[in-house]
């Protein structure tokens, strides 16, 4: 997993809300553009919005802060709630629950209060200014140390209407292998605060059985992915009616190489691209592939094959990984670079 993609209703305030609560300041490119990959997700319409694509040097994964700029986004026509099918959560790792939460209460943050995970794990949540919903754990593996508690993003919590299938689909494709648990019931860490929360649910938590792989695996660490499906209620789709960079989870991005390979394998699994930028897509001056799928309940996907990223933009030093055996992690004194483009408040 690479980052999470966010619609927000401000750009400037999600991003330094982002940035105060979840250290989320070093950008791989902060640009407006139009988005003609999206068309099929916006009513046939190239849109454009202003991006910017935001890291905590600590480790996680990224955030996608996405704000169009050609139409005002919208928040959904009704409350969604757990188990409703799309990104409902998303997973941030802290270095100390506790320190975190005074953080977010200190801050006068909406939290939940503190419970435990079916495995065990101190947990809670928070809603950022656009209401979308964040939960906080501790994570054991950490790229560099700085002021800020928490980490980048871990994973993500997703509805599914047929979680066997979802399982398969995230385990024989995706390559999360790995069953962490896989529980029925009602659950005390969602409780009243998490909308739709207290429902009964089958929840399956899965990550990858190798770990983190690939150029960014020492930054980026281990991430997992929550399938939910709701037993006492139809569930209805997040995005039903909207388009993409509408307010909420838009999509998860997957760090990949080998475009072409990869696009025969979900040819062969049923699951075609459903957008493809054909080749190196700008982004500013970070170059990229870019494609999408979905998966079986349509919760978008997005495959990105790094070429180019700017190590220290406003000095001209860029990294070019397109050549770089896709299974070794980058430098670390590499990667540190970055901390030169960290962008204070």
């Amino acid at each position: 997993m690479q980052h999470i993609g966010i619609g927000v209703a401000d750009h400037e305030a999600s991003w330094k809300w982002y940035r105060t609560y979840f250290g989320l300041d070093i950008p791989f490119f902060n640009s407006i553009a139009e988005a003609p990959l999206m068309q099929r997700y916006n009513r046939g319409v190239v849109i454009e919005k202003r991006a910017a694509m935001v890291m905590n040097l600590q480790g996680g994964c990224a955030v996608e802060v996405i704000r169009p700029t050609s139409f005002e986004p919208q928040p959904p026509d009704f409350i969604p709630a757990l188990g409703d099918l799309g990104i409902f959560i998303s997973r941030v790792k802290t270095r100390d629950i506790k320190k975190s939460y005074a953080q977010f209460t200190e801050g006068g943050v909406a939290v939940s209060p503190l419970t435990t995970t079916p495995d065990g794990k101190d947990t809670f949540f928070v809603k950022d200014i656009n209401g979308l919903t964040f939960q906080l754990l501790e994570g054991n593996e950490w790229f560099t140390k700085n002021k800020q508690v928490t980490g980048g993003i871990q994973g993500m919590v997703a509805g599914v209407s047929d979680i066997d299938k979802s399982i398969k689909f995230y385990r024989d494709i995706i390559g999360f292998d790995k069953v962490v648990y896989d529980e029925t019931g009602t659950f005390e860490d969602w409780g009243e605060f998490v909308d739709g929360g207290k429902n009964k649910f089958r929840r399956v938590l899965l990550e990858q059985s190798t770990g983190s792989q690939g150029n960014w695996s020492k930054l980026i660490g281990k991430t997992q992915i929550e399938l939910v499906q709701v037993l006492d209620r139809k569930p209805v789709k997040i995005f039903k009616g909207r388009q993409w960079g509408d307010i909420g989870f838009v999509h998860v991005g997957l760090d990949v190489k080998g475009m072409e390979a990869l696009e025969k394998d979900f040819e062969a699994h049923g699951h075609p691209f459903t957008c493809d930028s054909t080749s190196g897509l700008d982004m500013g001056n970070t170059q990229v592939h870019c494609v999408y799928i979905e998966d079986p309940d349509n919760t978008l996907i997005e495959l990105i094959e790094v070429y180019k990223i700017p190590l220290v933009e406003k000095w001209g030093l860029f990294l070019n990984v397109q050549k770089r055996n896709p299974k070794k992690p980058l430098p670390e004194f590499m990667l540190k670079m970055l901390k030169w483009s960290r962008v204070k408040d």
